[in-house]
Formats: structure tokens, sequence, C-alpha cells
């Protein structure tokens, strides 16, 4: 009887506990929100539990009745960019969310390269961490987990930006806050950084996405055991990136593929990875991506260009913008050290792109087509103004026949547009541009970025 009364006890408890109003973990204080938005707030509370909700920055309050699965969510409106402010849930208990900004959030992924900090010996590392001190940026570092099926929470905390957060904060991400901060007239920004390295761009998309599609499923297939990460389709969507599907994005940045490299579909994979995304949070959000580094990995293969030219082909899609990284890497690092540059690269496609108050060129050239002409072709590309070799002339262009041999071309930059032949190509047919894993390209534009790698097939 007495055992019976403490289990009465116990279960009464757990049910009373249960009933509080909570919150997800990236709902909390310091966290930012996105500007000028209705952003969706959900939760979990009592079945039937009454939640009354109330923003300070407009004193206004928001009731909403949790269901019988015990969730409940709303949208609320969010002003210009400010702060802080303070958020209340009241139902059988209250929980008061204190010092929220209001401003930009950008959800940022992928492997090693995005989730590298400062303590991992970045350029200039220690003087950049000591002058960190942003109380308008702030990170939510999300940590690792996997998940065979979707998850409803996850594990971070948002932090202000100080010298010692910075430090153990994704680089990139805190170069791009601090960029598009100071570009935005002190907008406060939210970076959201949910990453692992090692891992491939099958493990972010959702299983089902990859299950209904026979290319996708081949690809997911081939990928080998890591004992340093999960790689099982979906696993991390799952566990990181799923619990935030709702949280109000301005868009996203992505810094991944070299555990790809040999992959045949990486294109299709990346682009069914940022379609999914879309289509899960509704909407068309700016997906700016990294191309990865040229890198001599000792392998006598392309697999490395391949990617970068998959990653050029994803442009395709529409609200992308990339970044090349072949003039700011060595090819000995598949970790490379200037993620300042990067970062600022990123923000500058955001600027000009998203927000639109930059006017000046952030593409490097990007091959378009090609024509020909008797003996000759014609390349033509975007972003090409002021088209330039770095050394005067080159030879990283090669050009081939129906036979595929590629011999290195004689290349001229004729007004926006470049000419290739070879006396060994009487009938050319393709052209290849910067075709080795760790070329590093030698063709810029005005603006002094380098052009991608490309195959015109």
């Amino acid at each position: 009887m007495k055992n019976n009364l403490v289990l009465f006890i116990v279960v009464l408890c757990s049910n009373w506990t249960s009933a509080n109003v909570t919150l997800p973990s990236f709902f909390s204080d310091h966290m930012v929100l996105q500007r000028n938005a209705q952003v969706k707030l959900w939760g979990w509370g009592n079945p039937k539990e009454e939640i009354t909700i109330t923003t300070s920055w407009d004193a206004k309050t928001y009731k909403v009745t949790t269901t019988n699965l015990a969730q409940w969510s709303t949208n609320v409106s969010t002003p210009k960019e400010g702060g802080p402010y303070v958020i209340s849930f009241k139902g059988y208990n209250e929980v008061v969310l204190k010092n929220i900004l209001i401003g930009e959030v950008w959800l940022c992924s992928g492997q090693s390269n995005m989730e590298m900090t400062a303590n991992w010996g970045i350029l200039n590392g220690d003087e950049e961490v000591a002058k960190a001190t942003h109380p308008n940026i702030r990170f939510f570092t999300v940590a690792k987990a996997s998940s065979g099926s979707p998850q409803l929470n996850l594990t971070g905390s948002w932090l202000d930006c100080t010298p010692e957060t910075m430090k153990n904060s994704s680089a990139v991400a805190y170069f791009f806050a601090k960029q598009l901060r100071e570009s935005l007239s002190n907008v406060p920004i939210g970076v959201i950084v949910s990453a692992w390295g090692g891992t491939a761009a099958e493990v972010w998309i959702p299983e089902a996405v990859i299950a209904k599609d026979d290319i996708l499923k081949t690809a997911a297939s081939n990928l080998k055991p890591n004992e340093y990460c999960p790689h099982l389709s979906g696993s991390t969507f799952n566990a990181m990136i799923q619990p935030l599907v709702g949280y109000t994005i301005a868009g996203t940045i992505w810094y991944q593929g070299e555990s790809n490299v040999g992959a045949t579909a990486y294109d299709k994979t990346f682009a069914a990875l940022i379609e999914s995304w879309r289509q899960l949070w509704n909407t068309n959000f700016p997906f700016y991506f990294v191309q990865i580094a040229p890198y001599n990995d000792g392998y006598n293969h392309f697999g490395s260009v391949q990617i970068r030219d998959f990653q050029r082909r994803t442009l395709q899609l529409p609200n992308t913008g990339m970044v090349v990284t072949s003039d700011i890497s060595t090819t000995d690092d598949i970790h490379p050290k200037d993620k300042k540059s990067v970062g600022i690269r990123l923000a500058n496609l955001a600027l000009t792109k998203y927000y639109k108050t930059n006017n000046t060129l952030v593409d490097g050239p990007l091959y378009k087509n090609y024509s020909l002409q008797n003996d000759k072709i014609i390349l033509s590309f975007d972003y090409a103004n002021g088209l330039y070799f770095k050394n005067k002339t080159t030879a990283q262009f090669e050009i081939a026949a129906a036979d595929n041999v590629f011999y290195t071309a004689d290349a001229i930059i004729k007004n926006s547009t470049i000419v290739v032949s070879s006396k060994k190509v009487k009938k050319p047919i393709k052209v290849r541009f910067a075709w080795k894993n760790d070329a590093q390209s030698d063709l810029f534009n005005e603006a002094h970025l380098p052009a991608s790698s490309f195959i015109t097939e």
C-alpha cells in the first residue's frame, strides 16, 4: 500500500510538472527574433491550457490554447530592429524571457569549415578575439546530436558576442554577422550555428526526401561509416535542423562539400537539401554557400574540382549565391585559415542580393555559355567586368574535340569574353578551366574576385 502511494505521488508530480508552460531551447533569454515579421512561437503545456503571451515592444497580448497533444503555437508581430525586450508566457505557470533583440536571423550550417572557431587557429585569431565585444551579435550553437527520427527540441543557448564566446563559436558565422551589423547600421544579428565536421550533405536532408529519389538513395547508400560523425541519411537533420523548422530566419549560409568528394550527383543532392529546407520553412529564403577550396589530397582524380563544379551548377536554383575561395586558401590545408574573408564575402552576397544595400560587384566571373567560331571557342561569363589574368597569360584553360582528350589552350580576353583555341584541336567542342583538385583560379574581374572552375559539358 505504501509503495502504491509513493507511485501515485510520483505520477501526480510528474503530470503536474509536465503541465507547466515549456519552450524549446532556442526561445530563451538573449535570443534574436526576425524584425518586421510574423514570428512563430511554440512550445508545450497541459492539454486545453490557455496561455497568454505578452510582448513588451507593443504591450500586445496573444492567447492560445494547448492541443490534446500538449502542443501550442502562435504568431506574433515583430517591429523594426531594437531591444532589449521581454516576452512573457503565462499559463498555470509563467515563463519570462529577457534581453531579447529584434534584428536579422541567419541559419549557419555545414561541416568543419563552418564549425571552425578562432580556437582552431584562424588567421589573426588572437587579434580578432580581443576586439570581439559586440552585444548586438548573438550566437546560438546547436550541440551535436543525431537521430533516426525527427526531434522536437535540441540543446543550445543564446549567448552575447564577447571575446570568450566568439572564440568558441563559428568564425565564418561571426565575421558574416559582424559585416552585416556594420553595414546595416548596427541592426542586431542572430546566428544559429548547426554544423558538424566531416558530415556529408545527405545527413542534413530529410530521409523521406532521399527515400523517394533513386539517385539520392544510391548516393546515400554509398556513404561509408565515419568514426567522427553520422553517415546515415537524415540523421543530423532530424536532431539539429528539424527542431528549428519554423523559427523565422532571413536566410541560410552553408559551408560543406569536402566529405562528398567522389560523389557523382552532388549537384542533385545539394539542390535537394536547399529545396527541402525551403519547403519546410515555407519560404524561398536566400541560401548562400561557400565553394570548397582547392586542395592537394595526393590522389590522381578530379573529385574535388568536380564538387566545386557541382556547387557552381547549383546556382541555377533561384535566390542562391556562391563564394569562391581559391584566392584566399592554400592547397595544403583542407581547413583554410582565412575565415574572415569568407564571412565578409558571404555577407556581401546578402547585402547585395537580399538587403539591396550594396551596389558593388560581389561575384567572381561565372561561366555562362559558349559559341563555336571555326577552330575557336568563345566563352561568355556573368560578372565579367574588367576580366584579367593574374599573371597576364594563363595555362588553366583546356580544350577538347569529340575524342575528349584535353590539351592546354591559348586563351585571350576579348571584351567580356575569352577566346580559346589549340593547334592540336581542329574541331573543339568542350572546354574546362582550372580543372585540377588544387588549381587556384588565375582569372579575375574588376572586383578582384576569382572565377570558379568549370567544364562546358
